[in-house]
């Protein structure tokens, strides 16, 4: 059986008894735009944010037995230790501190973990469905991050 070739991811796809609300939550934290859906035989708002990445918000069976989502920001599940591990849906910015500020700023709780390298940072939130949600720096920002701190070094290196 052959791989697939040029695969990409396509989008992401959430169910919420209140996809309105998720929507704009979407909309004001990422900045995702809301673009022409197709008609079903029940509720449905695409969003989609840059080039490619679309999300589909779909309208909850209220026959479905799954729980609405996996965690609470109350729940004494959701201790800050297990978030890494758990499900979450990743988006890169290239604003990282500036972003977790905002959100904290709108009343978001963050809950923020640097890796035992000390260089790498993340955040994670829930939105209001209770998904579990990490922003990340993009590799472009964590690159620029790399050579300017490699020249700074170099520099300092030279001058002492």
């Amino acid at each position: 059986m052959a791989a697939a070739k040029g695969a990409c991811l396509n989008h992401v796809s959430r169910e919420s008894t209140d996809i309105k609300r998720l929507a704009q939550f979407y909309i004001d934290v990422f900045g995702f735009e809301q673009v022409e859906s197709p008609k079903l035989e029940f509720e449905v708002i695409w969003l989609k944010l840059g080039s490619s990445l679309y999300l589909h918000l779909i309208e909850r069976d209220p026959n479905t037995k799954l729980p609405e989502g996996p965690w609470s920001a109350m729940s004494a599940v959701a201790d800050p230790k297990n978030l890494p591990r758990g499900h979450h849906i990743c988006l890169s910015v290239s604003n990282f501190d500036s972003f977790v500020q905002t959100l904290k700023e709108k009343g978001v709780e963050v809950h923020e973990k640097t890796q035992p390298d000390g260089k790498t940072k993340q955040a994670f939130f829930f939105d209001p469905d209770g998904e579990l949600v990490r922003p990340e720096v993009t590799w472009g920002e964590i690159l620029r991050q790399r050579r300017f701190n490699s020249r700074v070094e170099q520099i300092f290196t030279e001058i002492l």
